[in-house]
């Protein structure tokens, strides 16, 4: 994961936003000082604070992390999305079902 990429658009979106870092960092309760070092890339957030960010920003994991997934699990999952979305209730729950047995005869 580039430290660059995620603090820039975390910056970014935090401007878009309105808001300062050290209004920010009250949101996620860091010090101030931690979240410019991770908008200038000099560190990475632990999980729980990567969480904190994306709930105070009010924005995806996803969209923070876009420059740093592979383009092919992108739109797999985008892929995946749209076909869930276009299956009736009946097909999501066969769906679901087709994919635990799938996933339960290659644990086994």
């Amino acid at each position: 994961m580039e430290r660059k990429g995620l603090g820039k658009r975390i910056n970014e979106v935090r401007k878009d936003r309105g808001l300062t870092a050290d209004k920010l960092s009250e949101s996620c309760n860091i010090n101030a000082t931690y979240l410019r070092q991770i908008e200038g890339g000099v560190k990475m957030p632990s999980l729980p604070v990567f969480i904190d960010i994306c709930k105070a920003l009010h924005i995806s994991p996803d969209y923070l992390l876009q420059d740093d997934l592979e383009e092919n699990e992108i739109s797999r999952i985008r892929e995946i999305e749209a076909l869930w979305k276009d299956a009736s209730p009946s097909e999501q729950e066969l769906v679901i079902v087709m994919i635990k047995a799938v996933l339960e005869h290659k644990r086994k």
